[in-house]
Formats: C-alpha cells, structure tokens, sequence
C-alpha cells in the first residue's frame, strides 16, 4: 500500500496535482484543459477516470479553468468552499459542490484530507494536507506569506509542495505593470524565492522527503534561480536531513513520488 502523488503541472497557465492510494483518486485543482489533464495523467503512467474527487483550492483561472469539463467528464464530487462555490461560473446541470470549512477535515475515501485558510486575494483561498497509508501531503501555493497557521500545518510532511514563485529583482526589472508588481508582492501576493527559503531555514520541520517549489512564474523567475536559493536555504539547516529537491513545471507533469 503506498499513496502517491504527481504535480502535473503548477503556474499561472494552470495548476493540477494528482493524489492518489490503490483505493482513491484526487485531483487538487482543475487548471488545466481536459485534454491537458488526460494527457499529462497518461504521460506519468496514471488512468483518466476513476476519480473520487475534485478538491479546489480558490476561483482564480490558473486553478479551475478546466474545472466544467473535466467534471462533466469524470463525475468525481467536487469539493469546494462555501464562498469560493459563490463567485465559480457554474451550470446546474453538472454534478453539484460538496462544501468544506476551512479547517475542518473530512474524508474522500481513504484519504483525509485538511483544507486550511492561506492569505491570497481570492475570495476563501485554501491549501491543504492529504494524509493516507500514513504520509502527509502538503499542497501549498497561492499565498503572499507564510503564516503561523501554515506553519503548523505542514509539519510532518512526507512530501510538500511549496511555492516559490518569484525572484524579487527579476520582478522589479520585468514586465509587469507597477500595479501587477504591488500585488504579487504583497501579502496577498505570492511568495518570492527569499521568502520560500526564509521558510526552509527557519520554520522547516525538515521531515519531507520530498520538497517540490511550485508556481514558479515564467516571466519573473528562473528554474535555477529558485533552485539555487532553496537549496542553499536547506544546506544552512545542518541538521543531517534528507529532502530531495525537484520543480514542478507548467508544459509537464512531475514524476510519480511514492510514500508509505
């Protein structure tokens, strides 16, 4: 028995990450076209049907933008919170929501899963831990800073995907209007890579074996910009660990990670 995960792709052209036992299949947001989906899912090895659930984290694009057919499709409940269910585009004749309450945790087959509040401007933005076949999961991206309440959360995570969106002068040189700019670095914003590594060396509990930098922007940020900076945020920890660093990407699915 192992629980296994697949980010399948992660940036603001569209977020998916599969989670998955021998019993359950979730997917953690829809960003992605249906056809994106099934193919991103056939090239790490995984099925098309057979899900037992859609958990959506907020109603920005880059995380629902797939979200109506892909239901129509797979028939799977789709979890949602009660105001991000309020400001979704929906048709009726589809499957209807299953709500949740931020911080309170509930079941979707074998796998338990937390949803839990995060500072971003969406209406209820959420980031959540699955648990199963004792491994934690953490997906956590979508947040101008790391809380005490984030903190908390994904302690004990086998495998964590964690944001790291931006490089700080990148993002000032770029071309974002001064607006965009603001945003993305308020703290309803996203996290830049100093402040991933700020997190990594001082509030990691150091117990995944698998870290995944996630959301990382293609016009404000480099793959080995953030790369480099965690991994020296994780050399300064010195405390023996052993977490394999990986990226997720937007054009293509992480490999399959295993636990338990």
């Amino acid at each position: 028995m192992s629980l296994r995960v697949c980010v399948l792709g992660s940036g603001s052209k569209g977020n998916s990450t599969l989670v998955a036992t021998e019993r359950t299949r979730v997917l953690v947001d829809a960003g992605l076209s249906r056809r994106e989906t099934y193919a991103r899912l056939a090239a790490a090895g995984e099925r098309t049907d057979g899900f037992d659930a859609i958990l959506i984290s907020h109603e920005h694009a880059d995380h629902v933008n797939g979200l109506r057919l892909l239901a129509a499709d797979l028939k799977a409940p789709i979890y949602v919170s009660g105001p991000t269910r309020e400001v979704i585009s929906w048709d009726a004749k589809f499957r209807a929501f299953d709500l949740f309450t931020p911080g309170e945790k509930f079941a979707v087959g074998d796998i338990e899963v937390t949803p839990f509040s995060i500072p971003h401007d969406a209406i209820d933005p959420v980031a959540f831990t699955l648990e199963s076949q004792g491994a934690k999961i953490g997906v956590v991206t979508d947040l101008g800073y790391v809380h005490e309440l984030v903190k908390q959360r994904v302690k004990g995570c086998h495998c964590l995907i964690f944001e790291s969106n931006h490089d700080l002068d990148m993002l000032k040189v770029g071309p974002y209007p001064w607006h965009v700019k603001q945003r993305v670095m308020s703290r309803t914003g996203h996290l830049s890579n100093l402040a991933t590594a700020s997190f990594l060396t001082e509030d990691f509990d150091g117990t995944a074996q698998v870290l995944v930098l996630a959301h990382l922007s293609e016009t404000n940020n480099h793959p080995e910009i953030a790369r480099l900076t965690a991994e020296q945020a994780l050399g300064q920890r010195s405390r023996g660990e052993r977490t394999a660093l990986h990226l997720a990407s937007q054009l293509t699915p992480t490999q399959v990670f295993y636990f338990g």
